[in-house]
């Protein structure tokens, strides 16, 4: 019987794959590691220090195999959920920058494609856990129903962490155009405070010669007064309505 596991581990922030295969016989089984960092030595340590498990058959050897490659995956899903916990706080401080929105898309990408990993994973591990196989006791499928249970709780895990990704992104969205709309309420109201000065100023500096105000001794101070009396009673209404 031949079974493949895949095998994922985190270089530089990316998921990185190999693969171990597995020919499994009535009385042995042969093992094959490519493209995985993770040395497989303490699982033998593990192994060669438990006599009577050795003595059971390879079919509780495969099984030690595939749970010491399940078990690898959860180290990668929880730096990722660090990772994105600590981008969720950033994103409350102070806006994401591109890169940081880069980094949501990619981490999107390669949490998909380790679902599609893990598809196949569950897969086996349901097949050695209820199929009656060659070369695989009725015993030993009790093992497997555990190694099932560990791809089916990272699954969970994988899911709603691109959950979570998504929320990030929504989210920072929604609070950007938050203060986005702020900044314009506030652009509004000082536009809005400037036009008062600005419409007085463009009366009086029209021309005409009879302009009644021009002959007044108090008309400049005047002015004046109105300008800040409405300039300040429009400050004062924009604060109260929390637009400045």
């Amino acid at each position: 019987m031949f079974k493949l596991g895949r095998t994922a581990y985190l270089c530089d922030g990316r998921i990185v794959y190999g693969q171990t295969a597995a020919f499994l016989g009535h009385s042995h089984i042969i093992t094959v590691r490519r493209g995985s960092t993770r040395s497989h030595r303490p699982l033998r340590g593990h192994l060669e220090a438990a006599p009577d498990l050795l003595g059971k058959g390879g079919d509780y050897v495969l099984h030690a195999v595939l749970d010491f490659i399940v078990d690898g995956y959860l180290p990668l899903v929880t730096a990722l959920e660090e990772e994105v916990a600590a981008m969720e706080q950033r994103m409350l401080d102070t806006f994401l920058d591109r890169a940081e929105i880069a980094r949501i898309f990619a981490l999107r990408r390669d949490l998909m494609r380790f679902d599609r990993i893990l598809v196949p994973m569950e897969e086996v591990a349901r097949k050695l856990a209820k199929n009656e196989l060659p070369c695989v006791d009725a015993e030993a499928r009790h093992y497997f129903r555990d190694v099932l249970d560990h791809v089916r709780r990272v699954e969970a895990m994988t899911s709603a962490l691109r959950e979570l990704l998504t929320s990030v992104f929504e989210f920072s969205n929604l609070i950007e155009q938050q203060r986005t709309g702020a900044i314009a309420r506030q652009l509004a109201a000082w536009a809005a405070i400037l036009a008062v000065p600005t419409a007085i100023a463009g009366i009086y500096g029209m021309n005409f010669e009879h302009m009644p105000e021009l002959h007044s001794r108090y008309g400049y101070p005047a002015t004046l007064a109105v300008i800040l009396s409405v300039c300040s009673a429009l400050y004062w209404r924009f604060r109260r309505a929390r637009w400045l």
